[in-house]
């Protein structure tokens, strides 16, 4: 039985690899490392099918060290230590450290990642890790410190656009049909990036028509699709896309669609944390101060998730994602924090008011820290007026209040405590 296109396509060289520019690219950071003929231990981030795996075969080609691989999915703590066993016996003096690379890495438990550490500080194993989530949230701080991170990105429409003529012009098996690119568009944008995704659809569309020739155009991909509904990787572009229709629906109020949304993740085979994280992040962000009972409702189901697994764990889920959508709304928070952040970076480390500065020695009771602060709980309603801001920015004003019934009765207390500073 023949390989899947994609698996025959798989680049051996940089020089046959696509996409991540930035990465690989001339003069870019890993390029250099890689032709120097060193690399330290680094995590891949980035969406399904953008080249992660490949890009560590390669490494381990170019650099001529043995290269382990484990899957998170199906490895455990024994297969990990066999590894570095085998790692241990298989290194020669002086020889670059073998290369360890573990799939989905956010999916490793935390005395999986324990065990690897020892390793990746000895230099026994260089490790590649690849993952499709954020790794400040999956991975533990000790193996995140010891490895670089770099993020790739979805392959952009000329990358596609030359991997499919590649794939056309040189894989065995296409070679044998004529096959015209008449149209590009559906083929692109089911595969939202996605190498792997596009390959197989690719391979799927000529091979539904079976004949010699084949003229690709958008409503012959769709119509393919249609018929074959498992045919591509719901991990990649559905992976995305449901989640981002979840979380507008919730952002727009509608409890229908988000346990829909919900519903189609869970018969997906979507992981319930990330779920329950995406609805975390929803809280804070998109309800914030309307309705501050959000994030505790958030956290709660999270933790229930966590404590009575699956399938029961769709039930506090489906119970957030309702109460999500039925809340009011206020992103003034989370513009605060972005307006914040924005004159940070503008105005550099403004020094902090001498008033406002602790003094825990004489020396720096006598330099005027802490002089004339005054203690908000000595005065009336625990409230007095006095600066908080650096001198040069004490005018600028950052959180600006949405008026949801919530959110109003803390606009007024702030025109209370401030006046016009507020208005």
């Amino acid at each position: 039985m023949s390989k899947p296109l994609a698996e025959r396509m798989r680049p051996h060289t940089l020089e046959e690899y696509i996409g991540q520019k930035h990465l690989v690219g001339e003069n870019a950071v890993l390029r250099k490392m890689i032709e120097a003929g060193h690399i330290n231990s680094f995590i891949l981030w980035g969406p399904p099918g953008v080249g992660k795996t490949t890009l560590a075969q390669i490494i381990a080609n170019k650099l001529e060290t043995p290269f382990y691989t484990l899957s998170a999915v199906t490895s455990g703590v024994k297969d990990v230590r066999d590894v570095i066993e085998k790692a241990k016996g298989g290194r020669f003096f002086n020889s670059v450290s073998p290369i360890l690379f573990i799939d989905e890495i956010h999916r490793f438990s935390k005395s999986q990642q324990d065990s690897l550490l020892g390793a990746v500080e000895k230099g026994i194993v260089t490790l590649i890790g690849a993952t499709t989530e954020n790794p400040s949230f999956e991975v533990i701080r000790p193996l995140l410190s010891r490895c670089q991170l770099y993020v790739l990105k979805p392959l952009e429409k000329n990358d596609l656009l030359e991997l499919l003529q590649r794939a056309i012009n040189q894989d065995i098996e296409l070679k044998k049909k004529t096959i015209e690119l008449k149209e590009t568009g559906a083929i692109l944008r089911y595969s939202g990036g996605d190498a792997r995704k596009l390959l197989n659809i690719l391979e799927l569309t000529v091979s539904a028509i079976g004949e010699e020739h084949v003229s690709i155009t958008d409503n012959l991909v769709e119509k393919c699709l249609q018929q074959n509904p498992l045919a591509y990787d719901k991990d990649g572009e559905m992976h995305y896309d449901i989640i981002s229709a979840f979380i507008k629906s919730i952002r727009g109020s509608d409890p229908d669609a988000a346990l829909y949304w919900m519903a189609r993740m869970i018969e997906g085979g979507e992981d319930p944390q990330f779920i329950a994280r995406r609805m975390v992040i929803s809280a804070a962000e998109d309800i914030g101060l309307a309705n501050p009972n959000a994030l505790l409702l958030a956290n709660a189901a999270f933790d229930a998730v966590m404590k009575i697994g699956w399938p029961e764990g769709r039930i506090p889920l489906a119970e957030c994602a309702v109460y999500l959508a039925t809340s009011p709304k206020s992103n003034s928070a989370y513009l605060g924090i972005g307006n914040a952040l924005d004159l940070v970076k503008q105005t550099g480390n403004q020094p902090v008011p001498l008033h406002l500065r602790n003094a825990p020695t004489t020396l720096m009771a006598e330099l005027g820290y802490s002089d004339g602060y005054k203690y908000a709980h000595d005065y009336p309603g625990n409230f007095v007026v006095q600066q908080f801001m650096p001198d040069a920015l004490q005018f600028c004003r950052l959180w600006k209040a949405q008026h949801s019934p919530s959110e109003e009765k803390l606009y007024q207390r702030m025109i209370q405590c401030w006046g016009d500073r507020f208005k």
